[in-house]
Formats: C-alpha cells, sequence, structure tokens
C-alpha cells in the first residue's frame, strides 16, 4: 500500500464517508436477499472502499487522454458523483466491444496498469476489461496500452462494486483478479473494505461455473479476511484450504493461501510493499 493511499485512509478520520445504498445490509453472510440467478440482482449495501482523491492529469496525460481514451475507455451512463454508474444502464455486450467472441477476463482496481496491460501483451487472443475509479491511473492504463499497441483491453471508470451487478451479465467471466485493493488498516474502518461476503456474491454472479477469482494483499489480517470470506462464502470453493498456514493467523494451522500466481506482474506497487518489510498472500477462490 502506498504512501498516499494510507494518508488518504488517515483523512477518513472524522469525516462521513457517503454509502452507496443498493440492496439489503451486508452484515450477513448468507445469499438472503441478493438472488444470484436474476440479472436484476444488485450488490448489497456498503461504504464506498476508496476515498476521493485528485482528477487533474498532467499535461502528458491529458495529451494522451484526449488522444486515446476513445479507444479504451468505456463510456457508460452515470449516476450522481464521479464514480456511480446509473442504475438502468444497459449490460455490456463484450463482442460490440471487441469485436469478436473471446475469453475476456476482468481486473478490479487496476492502478496505473501494470497487470493488465502486461496481460494483454502476453495474450493476445483474450480480451480484458479493467475497473479503476482514480482518472489518472485510467490515464496512465490508457498510456501504457497505447505504447504496448494492445487492442484488446478496455477500461470502466467507475466503483466496480456499485457498476459490477449492473453492467456485467451472469456468468460472462472466466476470471476475475483482484490484487492489493485498498486495506482500511484501522479496525475501525475495516467495514470499508472491498473484499466482503456481498462483494463476493457480486463476483460469484459474474462467474461462469469453475471459473476463478484471484486476490492479493500484503496486509495479513486483511488476508486472513479475505480467506475467511471465500470459505464462508456457498458459492465458493478454496482449493488451497488447509494450504500454508501462517503463525499470525488467529487460526494459526488453518492457511487456505496459494502460491504466488505465475501470472501476476511484480508492480512497483508489490516491490515497494516487500521493501517496507510486508509479505504477500495470494488467495483463490474457484466458482462452484
Amino acid at each position: 500500500m502506498s504512501e498516499q493511499m494510507m494518508a488518504n485512509e488517515d483523512a477518513v478520520d472524522g469525516i462521513e464517508v457517503e454509502e452507496d445504498v443498493l440492496a439489503v445490509d451486508e452484515s450477513s453472510d448468507s445469499a438472503e436477499g441478493f438472488d444470484l440467478s436474476s440479472p436484476e440482482g444488485r450488490y448489497m449495501a456498503r461504504s464506498k472502499s476508496f476515498v476521493s482523491r485528485a482528477r487533474q492529469l498532467s499535461d502528458s496525460l491529458q495529451h494522451t487522454w484526449d488522444a486515446h481514451a476513445k479507444e479504451f475507455v468505456v463510456e457508460v451512463p452515470m449516476g450522481a458523483g464521479y464514480t456511480a454508474v446509473a442504475e438502468d444502464a444497459k449490460p455490456l455486450s463484450f463482442k460490440r466491444l471487441f469485436n469478436r467472441d473471446s475469453v475476456v477476463r476482468l481486473e478490479i482496481g487496476t492502478g496505473n496498469g501494470e497487470q493488465i496491460v502486461s496481460a494483454a501483451v502476453s495474450h493476445p487472443d483474450r480480451d480484458y476489461i479493467g475497473f479503476e475509479v482514480y482518472r489518472p491511473g485510467v490515464a496512465q492504463t490508457v498510456s501504457k496500452a497505447v505504447k504496448a499497441r494492445v487492442g484488446n483491453l478496455r477500461i470502466i471508470e467507475a466503483d466496480a462494486a456499485q457498476a459490477l451487478p449492473i453492467l456485467f451479465p451472469e456468468a460472462c467471466l472466466d476470471e476475475v483478479w483482484t490484487f492489493f485493493p485498498d486495506p482500511w488498516r484501522k479496525t475501525k474502518h475495516h467495514k470499508r473494505r472491498l473484499v466482503q461476503a456481498g462483494f463476493a456474491q457480486a463476483v460469484a454472479r459474474v462467474l461462469r461455473p469453475g471459473g476463478v477469482w484471484r486476490l492479493a494483499t500484503d496486509w495479513s489480517d486483511y488476508a486472513f479476511q479475505m480467506r475467511d470470506v471465500i470459505e464462508n462464502s456457498p458459492y465458493f470453493e478454496n482449493p488451497y484450504a488447509g494450504v500454508n498456514p501462517h503463525e499470525d493467523d488467529p487460526d494459526p494451522g488453518r492457511g487456505g493461501f496459494a502460491t504466488r500466481w505465475e501470472g501476476r506482474v511484480m508492480t512497483k506497487f508489490e516491490r515497494r510493499a516487500l521493501d517496507a518489510g510486508r509479505e504477500v498472500f495470494d488467495l483463490v477462490a474457484q466458482r462452484l
């Protein structure tokens, strides 16, 4: 987690962050009130998992945005604010976005685009979509995509937690990635973490049976929470259940952590975390 992200979290103290109320309370791990079989299903109510950050672009990024955003950034009807998609927006057609039928993979939180652009370069036969809420990060991803000359990548500038149930059809993806989401380190802010039971249901809805949700974090307590969310979900199984136990785990012999996925690139963000002495945890959830 970068110093800027930590500062943003600290700045939340004393500020009431707006909540996007879309359905029922998120406190239950059950599927009550959330119909995975219905395209009208909506993500359970929760606080936003991010705080507002600057949207201004540098001159070079603004030039890239003006020249290339239309090639890569998906225009969707927006609701209130910069990151909320209109509730009546129509589901995306991947065939129209990419002009072909292919395997589509989704990254939630693309950052500056290192992971998703690398994947698009390595697998030109697949198509990739990313969610990112911060305009500078979207612009940096576009810049990398232009330099790499990839055409199999699209970015949505929106909050995935709110937009995913609206824009994505059921069972449309074979993989979803959530790498290094904001950890919200303070206990009183844990409710703002992205990986919760309700969000797991939203991810399960868009994955095909046998599909995979890959996660990573450099904060151990968040890793234990992610593991619990996966193993408590009726829609996923943990293929690494009981593997790689950790001494800091509240349940030390339990394990449940994957080996590092070879498809996850070593980003600057991860290198900074390792340099700071933090351990990186990989997790896998397989759709039942």
